[in-house]
């Protein structure tokens, strides 16, 4: 069931799509979490409480009317306070999430706000975060304590509740819930790095210089057609945007897919579509230079054309931020994916650039050449391939690679293959 339409869908049908990727996700538990709308009415439909997560149908959805009166089988969460409070103080959010996320829960239990500023879009979409002191789970009190803090920023969206988890509202379900993801990807992303050493965080003026660096227009063609190889194709975008977001690969808020169709022509996602929504009238095909009339293509379109042009064995693109893989991505630490022979044999040894040479198109397709992964700091990772599945393999392997060091420093030293050993895989399996 998609988000698409939340217009159109029921609030208890809204309520059951997000409350199901949370569950499925494993940010949450059977018996934790809510979430809650509000309606134009003034009615909240809202989760119930102690009622299997993973289970949960539109019939088991319960809604508290303006006057009170509570209608539905089952009792309203226990959390239903807070979640009244916040709408009585911010009367122009219409959606509340609540959960308690591993990552989130780990600064929420060390007294600790995570640091946007480590990748560019969180800031964005998180925006400024705020902490409320403990109180009993449930209780008027921690209604209040915060239904406070959001009353002390009118820009606060998202605040940590100590010892317990995050509560985060938006303007709708779809709007909550991809801050939700977002942020706990970017604590996550924070952890990691610090596992590996020390975060390095991006500065307000870099976060600019990278919104005004992406270009927003594009020429247009008209008299666009579809015949069957170009549907195929948006066919396979579509399931690997899916997957990636099924397997923790790629979140609602960022990941971009592009495949060569005929020549340097390509078809690739679009922005501002949450990535587990998109359908295959999404993707944009991008034709002698120019993108067909009416949609928007990835803002990293002139990167992908620049790789096309650059590079004819090159057939796919994936640009996304796995979070193991983000840690390398920020913290500076070398990703040495000379782990086991597959790593290596499948990406090489994976280069990583400065934040901003994203930017230089020509230097990034040039590197491509040799490298078919590269790590863009405090950004991605950027992952080429002749196929999409082949580039989507090189992507899993990546991520248990990057996964598998974090894990590593956890129990001894780090020992990877050595040069001797790697000229060896070269020879055997006829690496470049």
């Amino acid at each position: 069931m998609k988000l698409l339409d939340t217009e159109l869908m029921h609030p208890a049908d809204q309520l059951i799509v997000v409350i199901s990727r949370i569950y499925r996700s494993g940010l949450t538990t059977t018996s934790g979490g809510n979430i809650s709308i509000k309606d134009d009415n003034g009615d909240i439909w809202i989760t119930p409480a102690s009622i299997d997560k993973g289970s949960l149908t539109k019939k088991d959805i319960v809604c508290v009317k303006s006057n009170g009166v509570i209608i539905g089988r089952h009792r309203p969460s226990s959390e239903y306070p807070f979640h009244k409070a916040i709408y009585d103080v911010r009367p122009n959010m219409s959606a509340i999430v609540h959960a308690h996320p591993p990552a989130l829960v780990a600064f929420s239990i060390t007294h600790q706000i995570p640091d946007t500023n480590i990748i560019p879009q969180a800031k964005s979409i998180c925006g400024t975060i705020g902490f409320a002191p403990y109180d009993v789970p449930g209780s008027e009190n921690l209604g209040r304590k915060i239904a406070d803090e959001f009353r002390k920023n009118p820009e606060y969206k998202a605040v940590i509740m100590e010892n317990h988890g995050i509560v985060l509202c938006g303007k709708d379900v779809k709007d909550a819930y991809q801050r939700f993801e977002t942020l706990e990807f970017c604590a996550r992303t924070v952890i990691n790095a610090r596992i590996l050493g020390a975060p390095n965080y991006l500065t307000d003026a870099q976060i600019e210089m990278h919104e005004r660096a992406m270009p927003t227009r594009f020429p247009y063609f008209m008299n666009v057609t579809h015949p069957s190889d170009e549907r195929d194709i948006r066919d396979q975008i579509i399931k690997i945007v899916h997957r990636a977001c099924n397997q923790g690969l790629m979140i609602s808020s960022y990941g971009t897919v592009s495949v060569r169709w005929r020549d340097n022509d390509f078809l690739i996602t679009p922005p501002g579509i949450p990535r587990w929504d998109m359908e295959q009238e999404n993707i944009v095909q991008v034709k002698d230079g120019k993108v067909e009339a009416g949609k928007n293509p990835s803002r990293s379109v002139a990167l992908h054309q620049e790789i096309y042009q650059s590079n004819p064995k090159i057939n796919s693109i994936i640009l996304t931020q796995p979070p193991n893989i983000m840690g390398f991505c920020t913290s500076g630490v070398k990703f040495n994916v000379r782990t086991i022979p597959e790593s290596w044999i499948f990406l090489r040894d994976v280069p990583t650039v400065p934040f901003g040479t994203q930017y230089e198109i020509t230097r990034i397709a040039e590197m491509l050449k040799t490298n078919p992964a590269i790590l863009l700091s405090n950004d991605s990772i950027i992952v080429t391939g002749d196929e999409l599945l082949n580039t989507f393999d090189r992507l899993e392997v990546a991520e248990l690679s990057a996964k598998s060091l974090i894990m590593g420093m956890s129990i001894g030293s780090l020992q990877p293959i050595t040069d001797e050993e790697v000229e060896a895989l070269r020879e055997a399996f006829h690496v470049e």
